[in-house]
């Protein structure tokens, strides 16, 4: 499960206590990963409450979180993976999470400001001191990949993946099956577009920040839409929800080894759970792959 939606920054209609039951309903589905950031939630808000709902639950999860953004008071963005930084941030984190030490700790993304090898190095530092288990990475590239490696093993890579943006299949996921880094994909349903249950005329509410990709704008929106259609052909003729299908070909995929999947309710993480009870066969993946290859080239924006 991936935890930035029960940060409530850019999701609508959040509250703790629906955030609390999703938690737990993820973890009755059968998902035992959790994902969150330093970042999630200008408070630590998301881990806060996976410390809270998880914690007694704790040797049967294991917890990945980040550290090198943070919010300013008015809510801006910074990017700091200094070394100090990066220690720091990980002891408030371990002290939300209610642990002493995290499965997974990423450089959530490289700082321009520091060389990532001194980010590597200050990770090394907290798995030498055990408060880290594994290193991973987010939001790099292939040379920002190899230099991290230079100063710290690198077990797991976290960058954006889905039917649509399929950029990290050229040079990562080779790298990564070569080198035996396992690949932990965001946004594999497009940050709920590739769920299948916006509608053509879907308004977006003021605060919500999906409105601003090119993805929920335009031809783009009308392009994915008629590729959701098709989607919805292929889920429905074998009972199978658009979420579902999904995230079932993205787990199938060359190279991925886990796709976090966001959710604000209990439902939403029990449909994408029953992805992993079901595999879709290679005739259903090839109608799958030939709507993807008729949708065409995509327009989008990466962001952290």
């Amino acid at each position: 499960m991936g935890c930035w939606p029960i940060a409530g920054m850019t999701s609508v209609n959040v509250n703790d206590k629906d955030s609390r039951a999703t938690l737990t309903a993820a973890f009755e589905s059968g998902v035992n990963f959790f994902d969150t950031a330093y970042c999630y939630g200008a408070n630590g808000e998301s881990e806060r409450l996976i410390g809270e709902v998880l914690g007694a639950n704790r040797e049967e999860i294991v917890y990945a979180t980040k550290g090198g953004i943070h919010w300013t008071e008015d809510r801006q963005r910074v990017h700091d993976a200094c070394p100090d930084t990066l220690k720091a941030e990980c002891e408030t984190s371990l002290a939300r999470l209610g642990t002493n030490h995290v499965e997974l700790y990423y450089l959530h993304a490289p700082d321009p400001a520091v060389p990532i090898r001194e980010s590597a190095g200050a990770i090394a530092d907290l798995i030498q001191a055990g408060k880290v288990r594994f290193a991973g990475v987010s939001n790099v590239n292939l040379q920002q990949l190899r230099d991290f490696q230079s100063e710290c093993p690198v077990t797991a890579i976290q960058p954006p993946y889905n039917m649509l943006q399929r950029e990290i299949e050229a040079e990562l996921v080779p790298y990564c099956l070569a080198h035996d880094i396992s690949i932990l994909v965001y946004w594999p349903l497009m940050k709920g577009l590739l769920a299948g249950k916006l509608k053509r005329d879907h308004v977006f509410e003021a605060n919500d920040g999906r409105a601003k990709y090119p993805m929920f704008q335009g031809t783009e929106w009308r392009k994915n839409q008629d590729f959701l259609d098709e989607l919805r052909t292929i889920a429905a003729s074998i009972g199978k929800t658009v979420s579902e299908l999904v995230v079932n070909w993205t787990v199938q995929q060359s190279g991925i080894t886990a796709a976090l999947c966001g959710a604000k309710r209990g439902e939403q993480i029990t449909e994408t759970a029953a992805a992993m009870t079901w595999k879709l066969t290679p005739g259903q993946l090839q109608q799958i792959d030939e709507a993807i290859t008729r949708r065409g080239a995509v327009v989008t924006k990466s962001a952290v």
